[in-house]
């Protein structure tokens, strides 16, 4: 299978940077992913990254780590991070840019060590795929903490890309499907992904799994679209 997002990082990393990655979902036809994004640094994050980078503590696992950037900046901090991605070229690229500890690895394969922090950002539970996956995603992930550590993600409730009707109300298909669930593509110089399913959760749903599987559930804050940090700890 090609790594159509770790080739794109390499080429950034290697002075190589002509195009972006193109996304493709059932949501919208068409979307990019601007790969100097990517290398951003703290001041160039997004306030919810921010908060989440300030409120890393401990030993931390950065999941889905991509070009290490958040991995780059709680390790300057002083902490101990490891950069998990299922990616060889994010990888390559985590390591290429200084990142000491990386592990390449999909999260639900890993089980070597626990944590004080997980950090999952850029819509981290995504990685779920589809809600009926979020029970088992967040116990794998809890079994990963020490017994004080948090959880620390980001989301985003994408109601707002449906269209409203006169009553402020939102058409929603009644498809029986959850409708912050998302089939993607991606296309990087002419290579394409396979299809892979992505889920945004809204912190309502959120904290009801969270709920129902022996986490609390904070809201930490909120963005200015419909985006939201929470943090989840073991009851």
């Amino acid at each position: 299978m090609i790594d159509v997002f770790g080739m794109a990082l390499k080429d950034y990393q290697n002075g190589q940077y002509t195009e972006d990655i193109k996304t493709f979902s059932s949501l919208d036809e068409e979307d990019v992913i601007p790969v100097p994004y990517l290398f951003r640094t703290f001041d160039e994050m997004p306030k919810i990254e921010q908060k989440a980078l300030e409120l890393a503590r401990g030993n931390v696992l950065d999941i889905g780590a991509g070009a290490g950037s958040h991995s780059l900046y709680l390790q300057n901090k002083g902490l101990k991070v490891t950069a998990l991605d299922n990616s060889e070229g994010a990888i390559s690229v985590c390591k290429a840019r200084g990142v000491e500890s990386t592990v390449k690895n999909s999260i639900l394969n890993y089980s070597e060590e626990n944590f004080d922090t997980l950090l999952l950002l850029m819509n981290g539970v995504g990685l779920a795929g589809k809600l009926k996956n979020l029970s088992a995603f967040l116990q794998h992930l809890a079994s990963l903490l020490q017994p004080n550590g948090q959880i620390l993600l980001d989301s985003s409730d994408i109601v707002y890309m449906f269209e409203q009707d006169d009553d402020g109300g939102y058409w929603i298909p009644d498809d029986g499907s959850y409708y912050g669930e998302v089939e993607f593509e991606m296309e990087y110089k002419g290579h394409k992904s396979k299809p892979f399913d992505w889920v945004y959760v809204d912190i309502n749903t959120l904290q009801n799994a969270c709920e129902s599987n022996g986490l609390n559930c904070e809201l930490i804050l909120s963005g200015e679209h419909y985006d939201y940090l929470a943090k989840l700890t073991l009851k």
